[in-house]
This record gives C-alpha cells, structure tokens and sequence, in this order.
C-alpha cells in the first residue's frame, strides 16, 4: 500500500474503533440484560451512565429494542456497526472484498436479530463474525501499517470501555500495553502527554482507578495534535 494519506489512516483506525465498540458493548450488554431480568429492570441506566449516552429510553424493553437495532439512535449497536461499515467500504481495495464482507455479515445478521424469537443467539454470531474479521485482517490485509492502524483503534476503543465499564485494572494494563504497542508502529502524530498521562494512571493498577476520569480525557485528546 506504501505511505497511507491520513485521510485513510482514519479510515482505518475508525473501522478498529468502531468493531471494537460493537463488539465490547455486545459482550457488556449480555451482563446487563441479566441484570435487568432477574434482579432491577433499571440496571440499562447505570449502563447508560457507563457508557456516558443519554437514557432516552424510559423502559428496559425500549433500551433493549432502541439499543441493539434503531438506525435513528446515534447510540446504538446498529449505527456504530454502520459507521465501522461506511468505513470499510472505502477501504474496500486495502482491507480486501473478503474482511469487508464479515462487516456485512455482522450489519445483516443484527438486522435479523430485530425480530428473532431468539435474539441472544444471534448477537452471538455478531460476535462470531467480528472475530472472523479480526482474523481475516491478518490474514487478508497485506499492509503492516495499515493493519497497525486497525488494531491501534481497536485497542483504543477497548481501553476507554473497559475504563468507564470497571473492567478489572489487570485488563486495562493488559489492553493499554497492546494499544502503545500497536501505536509505537504506526506513523501516526498524537500527543506525547496524553501517551504519559495514560501511562502513569494505568501503571497505578488499581490505585489509579481514582483517576480514571483523567485517563479518559487523555484518551479523548490522544490524537489532538497541534
């Protein structure tokens, strides 16, 4: 691919981003309807607050329904996978027709879900077909730095929901350490204090978890170069 315009550097870091969200609040949301089932029908607002959109909902049958499937919420699962398949699109040549078609696979498969008897099973194979992307972009996408690129905001995504989400503070070193790891080999200009900042609180272990507010806002400035 040789030297990657930034405008199609973007392109692939949202399309790592964008999966990444799908995928983790998939995963998260599995808990969340347990939660809402079995012990408070009002456990989706705590997620909301989580994941810090706004609790348009009113109800858990709403959340359940508005957040998985509605084009027209900006939030939902739906419209982060079509952002992740607007991307791809574009990057159709580098990213190859074989890794676009597991985003296609994963957009219909969560537009069935809508009206299955069964929805868990099939936000399972969402699941499944992100991984199967995952895999296919190592194996289908030549270029190394685009590739890099992918997974820096892949690993990014993850690490600002398993922030806000109280993931385990072993599992956010575990993701900041492959996230700086892809960063370190990419061309890609970011901001040397955010990299520092972020670095320093997640370092802390659980310690740091008190500014975990801070590692966040480093994590929204990361790429705000001046």
């Amino acid at each position: 691919m040789g030297i990657i315009s930034v405008e199609r550097a973007d392109h692939l870091y949202w399309i790592g981003r964008y999966m990444e969200r799908v995928f983790t609040t998939l995963c998260t949301f599995f808990d969340f309807y347990d939660q809402m089932i079995d012990v408070d029908s009002d456990a989706y607002k705590r997620y909301c607050e989580k994941v810090a959109i706004p609790d348009v909902y009113g109800s858990r049958e709403v959340f359940n329904q508005k957040y998985l499937y509605d084009k027209n919420d900006p939030n939902s699962v739906y419209s982060n996978l079509e952002r992740a398949y607007g991307n791809a699109i574009v990057m159709r040549d580098e990213i190859s027709s074989h890794t676009l078609a597991y985003v296609q696979l994963a957009l219909d498969c969560l537009e069935n879900a809508a009206d299955s008897k069964a929805p868990h099973y099939d936000l399972q194979q969402v699941i499944d077909y992100i991984h199967a992307f995952w895999g296919c972009v190592d194996d289908r996408v030549e270029d190394e730095e685009g590739r890099n690129i992918m997974k820096c905001g892949k690993y990014l995504e993850r690490l600002d929901l398993y922030l806000r989400l109280g993931y385990p503070s072993r599992l956010v070193e575990k993701e900041c350490s492959k996230f700086l790891n892809r960063l370190h080999k990419v061309q890609l200009n970011y901001n040397k204090d955010c990299e520092e900042k972020l670095t320093e609180i997640i370092s802390q272990g659980e310690a740091g978890r008190a500014r975990y507010e801070e590692a966040l806002e480093a994590i929204w400035k990361f790429f705000e170069v001046s």
